[in-house]
């Protein structure tokens, strides 16, 4: 294994793996990390973790944990990934972690670049856009778990971390990775080793991704991980070997947990047109409402490709989360999704099309997929992932604000034969 990467949820992991695989690396993404004697016949692996928004501490224990198991692979560089809306409170947890992995790899300096300009993620003198709009303002301040109120990635991660914060602005990107390497260095030295980077198009992600070939420890949205496997490849390590995934027969099903507008206009969309199951969050909390009663509905419309979801509007979010408290409703709705999806595989389901990180990684741990091999891409950021035991699914994880409106229903044709 060439590049070890840790991504702080599960739709960020096949996200960053979509992009490793898309610039020719083999890469598998493991849920969570793999045992000692777990199969590693992968040039990219990527560890997907559940730590986005639990206690910094844990995440920062779990991160290293998975930092000592990708060392052991072998590899030559280690990539930590985070959302490309740096989705994280002022206590962390991106700061922490990326604290203790600088400490633990022993780098110099680590950059920081959570842009994606093809899902309309730019950065520019340090601050965060989301399709045009500052991050403040584009929604993510009403965030149920993260929000985002400042777009300012310096001032953010400086409430994060005891160590100095850098900048490298557009206009050193775009006079070359020579440049921005340098700039990196005297930052470091000045005492900023943790250097938030501009970038505004994909040609700056390419200069970054050059400018950190040699770099121990990169950090990121996937955006920046576009230029890593040509490293790899100018120094002759790569094989550009060609890893098919075949679609599989079988009922295909929905699963929702995504707040986000992007989902929220995506799930309207699929329910034009297929049957689907709203949760209500105060049946859920009662007990009136249990992953049983969605089987019956799921498996009385499973030729339609129906919908079971928990996306609603803002307001309608921060009222439950008043009554039954914030932490308490999301591992309610997280548990209530991991063991309907247990039920609909064990009843047959064979393509599970699922938006929202949290809800990403109750499905997949449930589920208890070890290790899922990267397919063809359905929309940036999110491709098919393939299963083969104990029996044969095909997946997608999307990101709360990813897709085109129509994601649903292409994901579920990209995962079928």
């Amino acid at each position: 294994m060439l590049l070890g990467c840790i991504a702080d949820d599960f739709t960020g992991a096949s996200d960053l793996a979509n992009t490793l695989a898309r610039g020719g690396m083999a890469t598998t993404q493991f849920s969570g990390v793999p045992p000692a004697n777990a199969a590693t016949d992968c040039e990219a692996g990527v560890v997907a973790l559940k730590t986005r928004s639990i206690p910094a501490a844990q995440a920062v224990q779990q991160s290293l944990q998975a930092l000592q198991w990708l060392r052991e692979q072998g590899c030559r560089q280690f990539f930590f990934k985070y959302c490309s809306t740096f989705d994280s409170t002022t206590d962390g947890n991106i700061g922490p972690v990326a604290e203790a992995l600088i400490e633990a790899t022993g780098a110099a300096c680590a950059i920081v670049c959570p842009a994606f300009p093809e899902t309309g993620r730019v950065l520019f003198l340090g601050h965060l856009f989301v399709n045009g709009r500052l991050l403040s303002e584009s929604g993510m301040a009403q965030h149920p778990l993260t929000p985002m109120t400042d777009p300012d990635i310096v001032r953010w991660l400086g409430h994060q971390t005891r160590l100095g914060v850098g900048l490298v602005p557009c206009s050193t990107v775009r006079q070359g990775p020579e440049a921005v390497a340098a700039l990196m260095q005297a930052e470091a030295r000045a005492g900023r080793p943790l250097v938030v980077a501009d970038a505004v198009s994909a040609d700056d992600l390419r200069v970054l991704g050059r400018a950190v070939a040699d770099h121990r420890l990169v950090t990121g949205a996937s955006g920046i991980a576009r230029g890593l496997p040509e490293n790899f490849r100018q120094a002759g390590l790569l094989s550009n070997r060609q890893v098919g995934i075949a679609g599989v027969d079988g009922p295909g099903v929905v699963l929702s947990g995504s707040c986000s507008g992007a989902s929220r206009a995506q799930v309207e969309h699929h329910l034009a047109s297929h049957p689907g199951l709203q949760l209500d969050a105060d049946a859920l909390m009662r007990g009136e409402l249990s992953p049983a009663h969605a089987l019956d509905f799921v498996l009385a419309h499973l030729a339609l490709e129906p919908i079971v979801y928990s996306t609603a509007q803002p307001e309608q979010v921060a009222a439950a989360q008043g009554r039954h408290g914030r932490d308490a409703l999301a591992s309610r709705i997280e548990c209530f999704f991991g063991t309907l999806a247990k039920q609909l595989v064990d009843a047959g389901v064979r393509r599970l099309a699922v938006g929202g990180g949290e809800t990403s990684g109750a499905v997949v741990t449930a589920l208890g997929l070890q290790a899922l091999r990267v397919g063809p891409e359905i929309d940036p950021g999110v491709p098919v992932l393939a299963s083969e035991a104990p029996v044969a699914l095909r997946l997608a994880l999307k990101s709360g604000n990813f897709g085109s409106i129509d994601f649903h229903e292409k994901a579920l044709r990209a995962m079928s034969t």
